[in-house]
């Protein structure tokens, strides 16, 4: 049964004495790193000489390199981009973990499938947030937090759900849901959403814009319509509060939620092909074949996706730009 933890889950002063590393300060670093701080945690950032070393200087972090970080932490995240993650573990972390430290990351991905292999004297835990940086961060100022996938691989101390659970205390998730999950569920469920979902949304918009331009539709016109406007977006939040069905029949006039019936079983193509494609996404995924695909486009300078974003459609972000500059931001009123 899955559990989940919130705020009086967390143990009295679960990471007391506890120093912890914040290895990376790009997209989750910078947000987990205040939110610790925050918290009252002892934080030391690692990361390479670059702007967003300069950033956690600016914001009055102690700062050093990774390997410097992993050695004087008795926590170490790891925030790192996954195809990386390899080669600056054998390098710069491996070398500096001590017996009862405790490694955290924040994806399952390089664990999962075997590309780092962390000593059993080190506790081994899984904090995942399921939002960006940005929200982490910007629900702990309002005095929430994101939902997130906990988990502990190993259990080397004793002490690694109280660790996991005072860690996740700190970033705020358990103000909303720490939910339990393992390094592969987390994977293989993430994946599942880049591998499907996103792409088939994405697509969706991209191909419609281009379909519904050449039907003779100005293209800012019709790029409103699609997601310009920001009613997609709503409806997802919509739909993630209330429930799909709930949010189609309360926010949906009757000729939508009509529309959307009319449509529902051909959107996707037959319900044998859309079955078998996502069995195909899986397999992929759980096979490690996709992991093997990912390693070998970051040895080689990613041309896969270099030629995805060469064909992106230009007409697309002209309209996006085009549009943008007409619509307002919110104003104040006094």
């Amino acid at each position: 049964m899955t559990r989940v933890f919130y705020d009086e889950d967390v143990p009295g002063g679960a990471l007391d004495g506890e120093r912890v590393a914040i290895l990376g300060y790009g997209i989750q670093g910078r947000a987990q790193a205040l939110n610790l701080r925050d918290s009252g945690v002892e934080v030391i950032v690692g990361n390479r000489a670059d702007p967003y070393r300069a950033q956690a200087e600016h914001d009055g972090f102690a700062v050093t390199d990774l390997a410097g970080a992993a050695r004087q932490g008795s926590v170490v995240v790891v925030l790192l981009p996954d195809e990386a993650q390899p080669g600056i573990y054998a390098e710069s972390i491996a070398p500096n973990l001590a017996p009862g430290n405790a490694l955290v990351f924040a994806h399952g991905f390089t664990v999962h499938h075997g590309l780092i292999e962390p000593p059993d004297s080190v506790d081994l835990l899984l904090v995942a947030p399921r939002m960006p940086g940005k929200y982490l961060r910007q629900r702990f100022v309002d005095q929430w937090g994101v939902p997130a996938f906990v988990g502990v691989h190993n259990d080397a101390t004793g002490r690694a759900w109280s660790r996991l659970l005072g860690l996740a205390g700190a970033l705020g998730i358990t103000r909303c849901a720490a939910i339990e999950a393992s390094f592969a569920e987390e994977t293989e469920l993430d994946h599942f959403s880049e591998h499907f979902t996103y792409p088939l949304i994405f697509r969706a918009l991209e191909d419609a814009f281009d379909l519904l331009v050449a039907a003779g539709y100005p293209p800012e016109v019709a790029l409103m319509e699609l997601h310009g406007s920001g009613e997609l977006g709503e409806v997802l939040s919509a739909a993630a509060r209330e429930g799909l069905t709930g949010m189609i029949s309360s926010h949906a006039s009757p000729a939508c939620q009509v529309g959307i019936a009319h449509h529902w079983n051909s959107a996707l193509g037959p319900a044998a092909d859309v079955e078998d494609r996502i069995k195909q996404v899986l397999d992929n995924i759980r096979s490690g074949h996709f992991a093997r695909h990912l390693v070998a486009q970051e040895a080689n300078g990613y041309p896969e996706l270099k030629t995805w974003q060469s064909n992106r459609s230009s007409a697309l972000e002209r309209a996006e730009s085009s549009l943008r500059t007409w619509l307002r931001g919110p104003t104040r009123r006094e």
